[in-house]
């Protein structure tokens, strides 16, 4: 995933209300109406914000005859996953060297835990 892509991505789930709709998402696919209900905002307020998941790669929509359902677009997230996966590996990586060193610096003493 590129700086650019990921930058969109983690910008448009700094959103609160984008990321209640990516959580109604990952239940089932929804409408725009579907999507609004929970919150006190307009649906001209839920349209941008399904405007910025979109252009964030998150959802993707279709059209099923007079509906325009929104679906969750598992790529991306999957990509966002395996970065930030990448970074907690290197920091446990990074932890347990330092718990080695530390061992070796202060090795324990028989019969203490």
């Amino acid at each position: 995933m590129d700086p650019e892509e990921l930058d969109r991505a983690f910008a448009a789930l700094a959103d609160p209300v984008r990321r209640g709709i990516i959580s109604r998402l990952s239940l089932s696919d929804a409408t725009v109406n579907e999507l609004a209900a929970p919150f006190p905002i307009t649906k001209q307020a839920i349209s941008r914000h399904i405007q910025v998941l979109e252009q964030a790669g998150l959802i993707t929509r279709s059209r099923d005859a007079q509906r325009r359902p929104c679906h969750l677009d598992p790529t991306t997230l999957e990509a966002l996953t395996s970065w930030l996966d990448a970074l907690r590996l290197e920091t446990e990586r990074r932890h347990r060297r330092l718990d080695e060193v530390l061992r070796t610096l202060h090795p324990k003493k028989e019969g203490t835990p």
